[in-house]
């Protein structure tokens, strides 16, 4: 049953139904990000890189803004050469870095490498994580909507102004 408000327009009556209606949008649009799969929430694997160990051949201070070391590693049986955008290393620590699955001829000079533990990727919490802050996302939207449909309430408003 439809309520007078004091403006003499009807008000509008909040019950199950709308707070309903937002529950199946958010479980809508959580199901849509599901089916649309890992690439909506999170950015795929390199798959284009390996990790192999590494043996820092040449370390280099922190001090240099363009820290570059040099490091050993083997690649299918050939020693190789290969550049770190790092610094701190000690010489002839093991590192584990990322190199290219398909490494490009370099005629002899070294590729260039990075630390394996900075590699992007999609980690193991970046789809449950993304999809727990999508499902927050709605119930705070729902509630939102519930808030603006319900309007203010007449004796609060009036209550803490005086």
């Amino acid at each position: 049953m439809r309520q007078q408000a004091e403006s003499g327009r009807p008000a509008i009556t909040v019950g199950w139904r709308s707070a309903g209606v937002a529950v199946v949008v958010g479980l809508l649009i959580t199901a849509l990000a599901w089916l649309a799969g890992p690439s909506l929430l999170a950015t795929a694997a390199g798959a284009d890189h390996r990790t192999v160990e590494a043996t820092v051949t040449d370390p280099t201070e922190c001090s240099d803004p363009e820290a570059r070391e040099t490091v050993r590693f083997s690649d299918d049986g050939a020693t190789r050469q290969g550049i770190l955008s790092g610094c701190g290393h000690n010489k002839d620590e093991t590192v584990r870095i990322a190199v290219p699955e398909e490494p490009a001829e370099t005629g002899g000079e070294p590729m260039l490498v990075h630390l394996a533990s900075t590699d992007a990727g999609m980690s193991e919490l970046g789809r449950p994580l993304g999809m727990a802050l999508l499902v927050l996302s709605c119930a705070a939207g729902g509630v939102y909507a519930f808030l603006v449909v319900r309007g203010p309430r007449p004796g609060i408003a009036a209550g803490r102004l005086a």
